[in-house]
């Protein structure tokens, strides 16, 4: 059986904010039609599926359904990440908004993410799957002990509350472009919480869907990928902490010179 978005449907208004998806994917050929078929066309002017060296007709059938494809050969979810954000800098959107391609998010709910940065000037809304409402077995054991450890130690080290990391997200394109980007797979998503934090941007979450995904994920499906995931998210962590004080203090003798 083929699965079907069951959330109820919104017909919200068209946005008048430019705003872009980026979708990320690798062997979804499955997936990719329901994710590209459950976004809110009217919400967005580009949606832009980064193929990360599928093996499989990905690209074709998301060409196919109307989206924009680019290839990025480098594997990695972050690599496919600033490909895309790359490709959308001429024109640049306001509004870019990162969902995955394994049809595990619920597109339709990009409103609830989209309208804090439309009518409240927020820069980064994360869509927690831990506030929202989460199929049985779409979030496994694994991937939520590096969840909690995650978001105890961005509030231990950096003093900001999250509930998750989730992928499915939106942030304004030309902060995010400003904030130096440099993860090429399994950190991307923390790496941008942490230096939002540093950079003192407003920030919230807000609850989202989640179900199983469509095929087995690359990362938490496999041990040695959950704990290569876990050990990146953590050295990004304390690596991005180091390199603020670091700056500080370095800003800090700059000043006592001139004084």
């Amino acid at each position: 059986m083929t699965p079907r978005d069951s959330s109820p449907k919104r017909e919200p208004a068209p946005s008048p904010l430019r705003t872009c998806v980026i979708i990320p994917a690798f062997n979804e050929e499955r997936s990719i039609p329901l994710v590209l078929g459950g976004i809110p066309v009217n919400l967005v002017q580009e949606i832009v599926v980064v193929d990360n060296g599928s093996t499989d007709a990905t690209a074709r059938v998301a060409a196919e359904m109307g989206a924009t494809v680019i290839t990025q050969t480098r594997r990695g979810y972050g690599s496919a990440c600033l490909a895309g954000l790359e490709y959308l800098r001429i024109p640049s959107p306001d509004i870019v908004v990162f969902l995955d391609g394994d049809f595990s998010d619920h597109p339709n709910e990009m409103p609830q993410l989209l309208a804090p940065i439309q009518e409240d000037g927020f820069d980064l809304v994360v869509g927690s799957r831990t506030l929202g409402k989460a199929e049985e077995g779409a979030l496994l054991p694994q991937a939520r002990l590096g969840n909690r450890l995650a978001v105890f130690l961005l509030r231990a080290l950096y003093g900001v509350r999250y509930t998750d990391l989730g992928p499915f997200r939106a942030v304004r394109y030309s902060r995010l472009m400003d904030l130096g980007m440099k993860d090429t797979n399994f950190g991307w998503t923390v790496e941008m919480q942490a230096r939002a934090a540093l950079a003192g941007w407003r920030t919230m979450e807000v609850p989202v869907s989640y179900r199983r995904r469509v095929g087995v994920s690359k990362i938490t499906g496999t041990v040695s990928g959950t704990i290569r995931a876990g050990i990146k998210i953590l050295s990004t962590l304390l690596m991005l902490k180091l390199a603020g004080r670091t700056q500080k203090a370095r800003a800090r003798t700059a000043e006592l010179r001139i004084l």
